[in-house]
């Protein structure tokens, strides 16, 4: 028994290495906060360019579009340079395309300077995440990733509340110029602070065909899916042709990378693991079941409550707080435990903090949806991050760029997906009635329904994710 306890034991992270951390953290504020923010100022964009909302929608799909391209160029680039450099460098490039989208004279600078954001804002989740596992030891890397994945926890619940604040008392070129203080920072103390890192394969070619590839794949499965988010249904053409196109090219990744083996830029072999393949099944199914209620929370407030953006984003703190609550525990679990147990767990709070939802109505007490909503933070809070962090256990430093791509391409289709299916979901009972309380109260249950059974479903991926305590 006692050996059990001493293996078990966690050393504590070194100041330095949690100071990198902390650094890498701020250099992934910026992308994952703006991402929410400019939601808020899609109507506000409208009416000052006098454009229709299908052209303005181009300003959030474009930056979506070129962040999932630009991810399996940003693993290359870290195996093949110096880490420090290519992070200050992609900060550097957020941080200009942040000004210029401040200062756009029509929609069409703005969603070019969106798009150069996305590129940069790929880049920087990318690395955060390649960085922070290479500095990582294999018993430190479960609190590592609860440190960077912060902006991942705050940018949803903070996003949408500095957005309103912003567009209410300021106007929509500040959600850019926000940027500028907390860009300069983050690129002066990378500047100063962050180490150099070796990069893995000096030598490593440059996957012309895998990454195009890949990055195609990626966004013609994004854009087909946002497109069905929009009309919420996956039965129009646009969607059903993107999809299909999306999944033929991935196909086709497979066929080139099960040929070139070592020398593609995210190999096969990876997903012998099982713990890895359960990794990439569960980010997929998170999408739907904690991602997916994300945006249909906000919704459910507004539309049923009758709140503003304002008050919705304030009531959405509780989570956000439990969230913030059991990050420290869930890495320091997942060192000691391994990610199975520590996911099992999360997902049996994250439902517990759903069921409610199925039966909350207008005359709900806030108090109660309160602290529902703190339980279902404090739940949804340990599934993504101990799954991250298990994709990297038991990788030599040569694949974890290529694993960071994996994962960072699943979860930007897993989250498109969700978002789409939830919104086609809630659509159903709608289409076609006149949109009534009792009966848009019915449509949002049927969305938090389905993220239940789906967090039920994300059960059996979990099982086999790694158990360090059967282990040891």
């Amino acid at each position: 028994m006692k050996k059990n306890e001493k293996a078990l034991k966690l050393e504590p992270i070194p100041k330095n290495i949690m100071n990198i951390a902390w650094i890498l953290v701020l250099g992934a504020i910026m992308p994952l906060l703006d991402s929410t923010t400019v939601n808020i100022a899609i109507k506000h964009l409208s009416h000052d360019f006098s454009v229709e909302l299908d052209l303005i929608q181009w300003v959030i799909t474009g930056y979506v579009l070129a962040m999932a391209i630009s991810v399996p160029l940003a693993g290359w680039a870290v195996q093949r340079f110096n880490g420090k450099w290519l992070m200050i460098g992609a900060n550097l490039l957020f941080l200009a395309a942040s000004i210029a989208s401040g200062f756009s004279w029509s929609i069409h600078s703005l969603i070019i300077f969106r798009v150069i954001q996305g590129v940069g804002a790929g880049f920087i989740m990318t690395l955060v995440t390649a960085l922070a596992v290479e500095i990582a030891g294999k018993n430190q890397m479960g609190r590592m990733m609860s440190t960077v994945g912060i902006p991942m926890i705050l940018g949803p619940i903070l996003g949408p509340v500095i957005g309103a604040i912003i567009v209410q008392f300021l106007s929509w070129r500040y959600i850019f110029f926000v940027n500028v203080p907390i860009g300069i920072l983050a690129i002066l103390l990378m500047i100063l602070k962050l180490p150099h890192f070796t990069p893995a394969n000096r030598k490593a070619k440059f996957d012309f065909i895998g990454i195009i590839l890949l990055g195609t794949a990626a966004a013609a499965l994004i854009y087909g899916i946002t497109k069905a988010a929009k009309s919420s249904s996956f039965n129009n053409s646009t969607t059903i042709a993107y999809i299909a196109a999306g999944a033929a090219i991935l196909v086709g990744y497979m066929s080139y990378a099960a040929v070139k083996k070592e020398q593609a830029i995210l190999q096969l072999h990876l997903f012998k693991s099982k713990n890895f393949s359960a990794v990439m099944i569960g980010l997929f199914l998170a999408g739907i079941a904690t991602n997916g209620p994300m945006l249909l929370l906000p919704l459910f407030f507004q539309n049923i409550k009758g709140f503003s953006v304002l008050s919705t984003g304030l009531i959405l703190i509780p989570q956000g707080v439990g969230m913030l609550v059991a990050r420290p525990l869930i890495g320091k679990l997942t060192d000691k435990l391994g990610a199975r147990h520590v996911v099992l767990v999360s997902l049996a709070l994250a439902i517990v903090g759903t069921i409610p939802f199925v039966f909350i109505n207008e005359t709900s007490s806030l108090i109660v949806v309160s602290i529902v909503l703190f339980v279902r933070g404090m739940g949804i809070g340990g599934v993504t991050l101990p799954m991250m962090t298990d994709a990297y256990t038991g990788m030599i430093k040569q694949e974890i760029a290529q694993a960071s791509v994996g994962t960072r391409l699943m979860q930007n289709i897993g989250g498109a997906f969700g978002s789409a299916v939830i919104a086609t979901v809630v659509s159903l009972p709608i289409q076609g009635k006149a949109p009534t309380t009792p009966l848009m109260t019915t449509a949002y249950h049927n969305g938090f329904m389905l993220a239940l059974i789906l967090s039920l479903v994300l059960l059996i991926p979990t099982l086999f994710l790694t158990n360090k305590k059967s282990q040891k």
